[in-house]
């Protein structure tokens, strides 16, 4: 029986209490399958770690959490820490130095879903975004000149490498080959007239790599309008950390909420591991209220299990999600019912149980 290594941080606010959640489809769906199984080891790192320790993981962290096959992390963010510390000092920090340089969001609208557009079917809010990870806006490039003096200058640069670049637009090719879907590139060139012009250029490079796959190239903007007023023109869609980090959410907005949104940070090469995480925040205002939304953190449970090779589980998590959702029986009150974090859980617990959800 082949035995996952996986690291827990539960985090802040509800990321215990959704992970916990996730964690129990993970050990039923490998007991259910019979031929592999989880081993969890817990570590208390977040910004409550950071508020008695000043910082938010140990010196040796890194070197811990290098002994696992994948990072399981439930919400980072906390009153009291600055958001650039908690953000920049743990999430990003595993991001950087274990290389997941590919952030994968599936933007779907599942049956039984919420959506705030008029008329759209789930059939029409169907794509992957395919972020890149590890450098571009988020490098933490820059410098603060002459702070505090009227002349005072602050420097934000983007980083984007012909490598860094390269390999997350291949990553996206290689998935809508392999998918037979459309890829669309999204970037910013009128604007911003060094990185995004360079970002453009290596993808019509690429792209001749592979004739087979249809793609299309729009500016931000203007994606973002046809995000929400034709959804369906996306299938497989690549962009830069900046624009990929702000279009996901809004994609998130328009296929069930927050309380949906997952995503999974892979080193496609895994010399480091990957890491998988819901995207809705740690929501301290609801935090140990028992009321808080597990479903995105159970669908990045279903990212994990297609990681490690179990698509048809993977497959499976998501279709008793829908399932649960068409019900309407046992909901959280974001989703507007009356029951509890656990009690969504169990559900979806039960439902996977039954074999005669199709796979």
């Amino acid at each position: 029986m082949k035995v996952h290594k996986v690291a827990v941080i539960a985090g802040d606010g509800i990321g215990p209490e959704v992970i916990d959640e996730g964690i129990k489809i993970l050990k039923k769906a490998a007991e259910l399958a019979g031929d592999f199984s989880f081993e969890f080891t817990y570590f208390p790192w977040g910004c409550e770690y950071y508020l008695e320790h000043g910082k938010m993981l140990p010196d040796d962290g890194m070197k811990q959490l290098k002994e696992f096959e994948a990072v399981y992390l439930g919400a980072v963010g906390y009153p009291g820490v600055p958001d650039h510390i908690s953000l920049r000092d743990l999430l990003l920090k595993i991001r950087k130095q274990f290389d997941q340089y590919v952030n994968v969001r599936p933007i779907k609208l599942l049956r039984g879903a919420p959506c705030p557009l008029k008329d759209v079917t789930h059939d029409q809010i169907d794509m992957v975004v395919i972020r890149e990870n590890s450098e571009g806006e988020y490098a933490g490039a820059g410098d603060w000149l002459f702070k505090g003096k009227p002349e005072e200058v602050v420097l934000q640069t983007g980083v984007f490498s012909r490598k860094g670049t390269e390999r997350i637009i291949r990553y996206a090719y290689e998935l809508a080959r392999n998918s037979g879907r459309t890829l669309t590139s999204i970037s910013k060139a009128n604007a911003l007239n060094y990185s995004m012009v360079f970002w453009d250029e290596v993808f019509e490079e690429i792209g001749q790599e592979y004739p087979e796959v249809e793609t299309h190239s729009y500016l931000v903007d203007a994606a973002s309008m046809f995000f929400v007023k034709q959804p369906e023109r996306f299938q497989i869609v690549v962009t830069s950390n900046l624009f990929g980090d702000i279009i996901t959410d809004l994609g998130a907005a328009i296929a069930g909420g927050m309380g949906l949104a997952a995503g999974a940070n892979l080193n496609p090469e895994r010399v480091y591991p990957s890491m998988f995480e819901p995207i809705h925040g740690s929501a301290p205002d609801i935090a140990q209220q028992g009321i808080a939304n597990p479903l995105a953190a159970i669908w990045s449970a279903s990212q994990m299990l297609d990681f490690f090779g179990y698509e048809d589980w993977g497959k499976r998590v998501l279709n008793v999600m829908e399932q649960v959702m068409v019900n309407q029986k046992v909901l959280t009150p974001d989703m507007g019912g009356n029951s509890s974090t656990k009690e969504v859980g169990n559900e979806v617990l039960a439902l996977l149980s039954n074999c005669n959800i199709d796979v």
